[in-house]
């Protein structure tokens, strides 16, 4: 009886795929299809032999089949639309997942990484020294882990229009490299052309250009050869009008592989995306190496003008008080909602740092910033009340004002393709993704004050 009832409802499909669904739909307007052309070559056949009503009788059949196909047709067109917006929700829904995960993991993860530092250098017998190492070990392996995810998140992402944004491709193609090589398995070497970095200043959506290039550097990785691959990387910008620029994008390795091929699945992301950007693409392959020039437009950014400046002699004595601090004489604002995180931290910045004041979302950052003074802010991004982009937004709206210019640095578990450009653009100095070595945070501080 089971058995019975469960043959019933597959051959009903009930039970049936999508996929499934849509290619018997397709099989059965193809028979139908045939039937209405043997139709129609008998009725003609009948015709020639003088037999009118035999053949009359045909055409209508086959005109009623005709019907029937169109009907078949639209429902064909109707599922296949609904099978598509149901592949998209479902990439959609774990693109949201993954950064969700991503998010999640990346700050107590960032917490081990910066306790181990600490425990390491707290005078450690051999032995317990030892057991540290495998821990760092295997603390590594899941830092490693959590970055592939991103990368293959990346490279899954889809055409959607995003908000055009501020950026610098200089910066956005180095934090590109400097993901894929934490993998060690492709050395690349980026050379910009002899342009300044601030000249290379764009708006528009870079998260484009991340995915090309995260797609281009997981063909070659899939097409290693003994000895490893070399890339090289050419940027160079000229400009088209006073609107527009056009960047150009030399990909160059040490061996033959196809980067870019439209017959490809793996490989036609990358120029489905070149498109989508209103780009063009050349591929030149010799014995011994691959060469991929890329050309895409991008708007040059609107410089506008400040409301107020404030004399030179001022801006003077600032910059010459921010170099002469020392790294102990800071004043910073961490601005951190998680308890946990923000203690580690303040372990970690006490040391070296003596005053350190805490603000638990956006809009208490906002309120101590008016009514303090502080050299450098720690901001995280997702945080309750209000965000850190939208707290950097405001600040730098205050700043505007006066011409003064507090240091922001992003400490934050947004890690996934495009979030840096996102702080960049609210006016955030630098960013740091979590998890990160606690020298690393020295450094980044000490950069930017």
């Amino acid at each position: 009886m089971v058995s019975d009832s469960g043959k019933s409802n597959n051959d009903n499909g009930v039970n049936k795929s999508p996929e499934e669904s849509v290619t018997k739909s397709r099989k059965s307007i193809e028979t139908y299809l045939i039937i209405a052309l043997f139709c129609l070559i008998v009725a003609l056949l009948l015709l020639s032999f003088n037999q009118p009503l035999f053949a009359g009788c045909l055409i209508i059949v086959s005109a009623s089949i005709g019907v029937i196909i169109v009907r078949k047709s639209s429902l064909l067109h109707k599922k296949s639309e609904e099978s598509l917006n149901n592949i998209s929700a479902l990439n959609k829904r774990k693109d949201e997942l993954i950064k969700d995960f991503s998010h999640k993991i990346r700050g107590p993860l960032n917490n081990l990484v910066m306790l181990v530092d600490m425990i390491m250098d707290s005078g450690l017998r051999k032995d317990q020294k030892e057991l540290m190492e495998s821990f760092i070990a295997s603390t590594n392996k899941m830092v490693s882990t959590v970055n592939e995810l991103t990368m293959q998140s990346a490279g899954n992402m889809g055409f959607e229009l995003r908000k055009s944004i501020k950026f610098n491709l200089f910066s956005t193609i180095q934090s590109t490299i400097n993901l894929y090589n934490l993998k060690d398995k492709i050395s690349i070497e980026f050379i910009p052309d002899k342009e300044e970095f601030n000249d290379f200043e764009c708006f528009g959506d870079p998260i484009i250009l991340k995915q090309i290039l995260l797609n281009i550097f997981t063909t070659i990785e899939n097409n290693q050869k003994e000895g490893g691959t070399y890339v090289s990387i050419n940027l160079s910008k000229s400009k088209l009008s006073d609107n527009e620029s056009l960047i150009s994008l030399k990909i160059k390795t040490d061996k033959n592989i196809v980067l870019i091929d439209d017959s490809s699945p793996d490989r036609r992301h990358s120029s489905q995306l070149i498109s989508s950007g209103k780009g063009t693409f050349t591929l030149e392959i010799g014995t011994d190496s691959s060469v991929l020039t890329i050309l895409l437009p991008y708007s040059n950014p609107i410089n506008e003008p400040k409301e107020k400046s404030a004399s030179l002699k001022i801006i003077e004595l600032i910059q010459k008080d921010k170099i002469h601090k020392e790294l102990k004489d800071l004043r910073i604002l961490l601005v951190e909602d998680n308890l946990i995180n923000k203690n580690i931290t303040i372990l970690t910045l006490k040391p070296q740092v003596s005053c350190i004041d805490t603000a638990a979302n956006g809009k208490e950052a906002l309120d101590m910033f008016g009514t303090n003074s502080y050299d450098l802010i720690l901001m995280d991004i997702q945080m309750p009340v209000m965000s850190g982009l939208v707290a950097a937004e405001k600040i730098r709206a205050l700043e505007s004002t006066t011409n003064s210019h507090i240091p922001i640095i992003a400490i934050t578990a947004n890690a996934m393709i495009g979030d840096m450009e996102k702080c960049l653009s609210a006016g955030i100095d630098d960013y740091i993704s979590k998890p990160f070595q606690p020298s690393v945070l020295i450094e980044t501080i000490k950069r930017n004050t």
